[in-house]
């Protein structure tokens, strides 16, 4: 028995219009909403909206844009409490038929494009890859509920006194024994 392979997600360019921009606009249901989620490793993902538009960008190449809109949850870093984040963005994908050459470091390896909007263009755009690839970028590094503080951790061997934040700053201490002396800095003093 000889299988069929499955069609390709979104748009494929034989489909679209050079003269005319194709216009998009995903809305996931819930289900497809705690997909992505667990995807990115978050506690869920309340809305998410993506709409835009793909059109011709010269003979070869294709432009993707569109609006990013989604509401997040995720663990705050200091309490694991919930912390809901709104997230608000352009999104802008050039899929061009030739990349650009990547220049080569010292050690011969191939550094990153500048320009982060490029892709290589393939048969298909799928604006629902570019919406999570989107999502996934923008998500908070760090998200922190209100008023959730960080504290400190004073670790060392017994009978040895732990570094401090204010130890490790030796000139800070420089500089209050020299206020409290009243002495100007040596900067300061004229010839």
């Amino acid at each position: 028995m000889t299988q069929s392979k499955p069609a390709e997600p979104g748009y494929a360019l034989s489909d679209l219009s050079t003269k005319t921009p194709t216009r998009f606009e995903i809305v996931p249901d819930a289900p497809a909403r705690a997909d992505l989620a667990a995807d990115l490793g978050i506690d869920g993902i309340r809305k998410l909206r993506f709409a835009g538009e793909i059109r011709a960008d010269g003979k070869r190449d294709w432009r993707l844009d569109g609006k990013l809109g989604a509401t997040v949850v995720q663990p705050c870093v200091v309490t694991l409490a919930p912390v809901t984040t709104r997230i608000d963005v352009e999104v802008t994908r050039r899929f061009l038929a030739r990349m650009p050459d990547l220049a080569l470091d010292e050690d011969g390896e191939a550094e990153m494009p500048e320009d982060d909007t490029i892709e290589p263009l393939g048969s298909h755009i799928d604006p629902a890859t570019v919406m999570a690839e989107a999502l996934a970028l923008n998500l908070p590094l760090y998200p922190r509920a209100d008023g959730a503080e960080l504290g400190s951790v004073s670790v060392a061997e017994p009978g040895v006194v732990p570094l401090t934040d204010e130890a490790a700053k030796p000139f800070a201490a420089l500089a209050e024994l020299r206020d409290k002396l009243g002495k100007p800095d040596a900067d300061d003093s004229t010839d």
